[in-house]
């Protein structure tokens, strides 16, 4: 796979071809795609993250997820959205779980990637602009707080602050961001 819009259909094809039969009971069609699937998986996450502690503990829990999703995939509906958004979730999950040894810079590389029925991706570039005009201790908390959906205390702990620390980053970064939006 290159990556090129061509390779990328004949994926989409195959892959949703693959489900498609998945779905009526073909199993060796399943076996196939959850092959390819693992390696495409892997290589996105490591595109994104580098090499993760946890990388093959992502690649299996998107790989359970989307087993136990399967059933959602609609035929003639896009592949790759259905799949990325599986994955993100997914990895968004384990990195919660994780210890604080990944900046929250890198885990906003997961949220990058268009959600399956999200918001338009104009927003989601302005606001990544924006954001990467606000100092790095404002962003992260932003982004661990509004983005990720950590709870104050979830953030306090992972930044090594207090929980007021965190409130008034978030307090100031809104605030930044609003007038930002308004030059």
């Amino acid at each position: 796979m290159s990556g090129t819009a061509g390779d990328k259909a004949e994926d989409e094809a195959r892959w949703s071809g693959w489900l498609a039969l998945a779905q009526a009971g073909d199993g060796e069609a399943y076996g196939q795609l959850l092959g390819e699937l693992a390696g495409v998986i892997r290589a996105y996450l490591i595109s994104r993250f580098g090499r993760l502690d946890n990388l093959d503990d992502c690649v299996q829990e998107s790989l359970l997820a989307l087993h136990q999703a399967r059933h959602t995939f609609e035929p003639g509906r896009p592949f790759r959205p259905w799949l990325f958004a599986i994955v993100r979730n997914k990895t968004i999950d384990q990195l919660r779980r994780a210890p604080r040894e990944m900046p929250a810079a890198e885990a906003m590389a997961v949220v990058d990637e268009p959600a399956y029925d999200g918001p338009e991706p104009g927003d989601a570039i302005d606001t990544g602009r924006l954001l990467a005009r606000l100092s790095h201790n404002l962003r992260e908390t932003l982004v661990l707080t509004k983005i990720m959906g950590f709870s104050t205390r979830e953030c306090a702990d992972r930044q090594g602050v207090s929980e007021s620390v965190v409130k008034v980053r978030v307090h100031r970064g809104l605030r930044k961001l609003r007038a930002l939006r308004e030059v």
